[in-house]
């Protein structure tokens, strides 16, 4: 499947997004808005009003978005469980990363588990902030699974973004800072905005915890949400059109952060209401959209490129034109799409950008 509109959209049933975490990252060192960067060549050959990028590649000095869900999540932890020494999560790259970061600056340890085909890259990034590296010889479901088993041991605390209840759901909560970021004031001197900016979001689904602070925001303002999926692990694409969570196999794809069987408990129920859509994308479109924000001067990994890849596809591609109408995609829209990671694996990453054929996990 191409593209599924959401059978059980409901905006008015979604939570309203947090509010609590924004205060909290503005105290953290180098915290500032990431920009939206505008693609005005890919409006004007798609017939829109307008095209951003919002651009992550740079969010507290790491390449990654992950770092509000981490840190937010721990500092409500250590309010409720002072008592932690050690963090442990599941990850495929950016959210260890992440969690390893968190914890080093709050003095903690910390464990990463990783699955087989963790890129090498990302796995050094993880080591070099500080962590314990395992890698599994299994998928990303069976990390969740080690991770979760050592979250049950006293003083060691299970930062996931999967599951359901307390860390989880503070995940969802700390990115919501991203979100209302879009709405600030620009750095030009623009007084505040009554109303978004954009109207159309395109947001990489992965286990669903980024597209349901997106879903909270979508809700909340008005702006029609849309999820993006690798065409080999579109988990969120399936428990839409079953109407309940769905696990979908996932034999590999270049989007590492979106290699995922299955959804969040925590993250479905904004995701069933809230999100207008999905468009899968396939491996070699999201190389071609890396190419394409590189040629603009944009350096931003295959998940981050994957919303422009959805964003032609629902734009051009006859198997997506229900959706395209259900949004009501044309001359006034204006786009925003949520590139999550800069360079995360810089081999792979100068291998696509060369043309080079790169090998999915």
């Amino acid at each position: 499947m191409r593209a599924l509109v959401n059978p059980g959209l409901e905006p008015s049933a979604v939570p309203a997004p947090s509010t609590d975490a924004r205060a909290f990252h503005a105290t953290l060192p180098g915290y500032a808005p990431t920009p939206v960067r505008d693609l005005p060549a890919v409006a004007a050959e798609l017939g829109l009003a307008a095209v951003g990028l919002k651009d992550e590649g740079d969010r507290l000095v790491l390449p990654a978005f992950k770092v509000l869900g981490a840190a937010w999540a721990v500092e409500r932890a250590l309010r409720e469980h002072p008592g932690v020494h050690t963090l442990v999560a599941a990850s495929a790259g950016n959210h260890g990363r992440a969690v390893a970061r968190v914890a080093a600056w709050r003095g903690l340890a910390c464990r990463i588990y990783l699955p087989a085909r963790a890129a090498p890259a990302r796995r050094a990034a993880i080591e070099a902030e500080g962590a314990e590296v395992v890698v599994l010889d299994a998928g990303y479901e069976e990390a969740v699974a080690r991770a979760a088993a050592d979250g049950r041991e006293h003083g060691v605390l299970e930062l996931a973004d999967v599951g359901h209840g307390g860390p989880a759901d503070w995940v969802t909560d700390g990115y919501a800072t991203l979100f209302a970021e879009l709405d600030a004031p620009r750095a030009s001197g623009e007084g505040p905005r009554r109303a978004p900016a954009f109207d159309l979001l395109l947001v990489p689904a992965g286990v669903g915890s980024l597209a349901a602070a997106a879903a909270r925001y979508g809700a909340h303002t008005g702006v029609t949400v849309v999820a993006v999926e690798p065409a080999t692990a579109a988990c969120l694409t399936a428990s839409l059109e079953a109407g309940e969570p769905t696990a979908v196999p996932a034999p590999g794809t270049c989007m590492a952060g979106l290699d995922c069987a299955e959804i969040s408990l925590a993250a479905w129920p904004s995701l069933r209401a809230g999100i207008a859509g999905t468009v899968t994308v396939t491996d070699d479109e999201a190389r071609a959209a890396m190419r394409e924000l590189a040629a603009n001067g944009l350096r931003v990994g295959d998940c981050g490129a994957a919303p422009l890849a959805a964003l032609r596809a629902l734009a051009t591609d006859p198997a997506c034109a229900a959706l395209h109408d259900a949004v009501a995609l044309g001359p006034a829209t204006r786009a925003v799409l949520i590139g999550t990671e800069g360079v995360t694996d810089p081999d792979a990453y100068a291998a696509t950008i060369a043309g080079a054929a790169t090998r999915t996990p």
